[in-house]
């Protein structure tokens, strides 16, 4: 018998119309709990919050612009066996999104590789391939490093033994792939499932931010990342990309934008990597970070 399905939705002080949908929905969907928050607190305490509302033994992680096209009854099953599972992510037209499905972890090259733009110009470079498993197919089942978070299974007792999404993560950005990373440190493997199918739209939690912010929160992310992840040299080379790409990136948003608005957001981004590229020790490194 397939185990009881118990939807928590969590809106993160939306200014739609999602909350009074969801609970509109509550008597058709099996009784959804809403969660409303006032405050938007960011990606990972929203999902520690639901995952903390509910005791089920298995945990799908599915994001508002993603829909289920298939039962997830092999999640389950291959969760069971290795602590995690995911699922293929599809666009509107039925293409698989190779290049965000499923990724490896990120090594200090491919992080430079992405702040300086060189894994769009040459997405077939050696780095990036490996990086966005470009050398995979993606109906090809097995072990993953990390699966896009908008679309993953996890048992309950990874996620306790983990510790959950680290909500330093905010308000997006990087939370899912430092859980996966800490998961299979810990000994726990995640299962590539591409029978169990979703759509997906993308962009749907930051398409009402600009891109200045964008880009803060994002470099933010990745370089706390960087800082937990890495050793001195790789973090500080990662630090120095960000600072590199910063100015062409500034002069790319005014004039995409025509505005100077960019110009503050990559001050704060230059600072902030500054502060961290001559923070020589980690506990150095942990203190910037924090002040963010």
């Amino acid at each position: 018998m397939a185990p009881a399905v118990t939807p928590i939705i969590v809106d993160n002080a939306s200014r739609d119309n999602t909350v009074a949908c969801a609970r509109a929905a509550r008597v058709t969907v099996n009784a959804a709990r809403v969660i409303a928050n006032r405050n938007n607190r960011g990606f990972a305490a929203a999902v520690n919050q639901g995952i903390a509302a509910t005791d089920a033994e298995y945990i799908l992680l599915l994001n508002p612009d993603v829909n289920l096209l298939s039962a997830v009854d092999a999640l389950v099953e291959s969760s069971s066996r290795y602590g995690m599972a995911a699922g293929k992510l599809v666009d509107h037209e039925g293409r698989a999104q190779s290049g965000f499905t499923i990724r490896r972890f990120p090594t200090p090259a491919a992080l430079i590789f992405e702040v300086l733009g060189l894994n769009r110009l040459w997405r077939s470079n050696p780095v990036n391939r490996r990086y966005r498993y470009l050398d995979r197919s993606l109906d090809e089942p097995g072990p993953v490093e990390q699966p896009a978070g908008a679309f993953l299974m996890i048992r309950r007792d990874v996620w306790e033994n983990t510790g959950g999404f680290d909500e330093q993560f905010y308000p997006i950005w990087f939370e899912d792939v430092d859980f996966c990373r800490r998961a299979v440190d810990s000994g726990y493997r995640i299962e590539y499932v591409p029978g169990v199918v979703a759509s997906h739209a993308g962009a749907h939690s930051i398409r009402d931010l600009s891109p200045g912010c964008r880009a803060w929160y994002w470099c933010v992310s990745l370089l706390r990342y960087a800082a937990k992840h890495f050793r001195g040299s790789g973090f500080r080379a990662v630090c120095a990309a960000v600072l590199f790409s910063s100015v062409p990136r500034m002069f790319a948003g005014i004039i995409r934008e025509r505005s100077i608005s960019p110009i503050a957001a990559y001050c704060k981004v230059v600072w902030f990597a500054g502060r961290c590229l001559v923070s020589f020790r980690r506990r150095g490194v942990a203190g910037v970070l924090s002040s963010s």
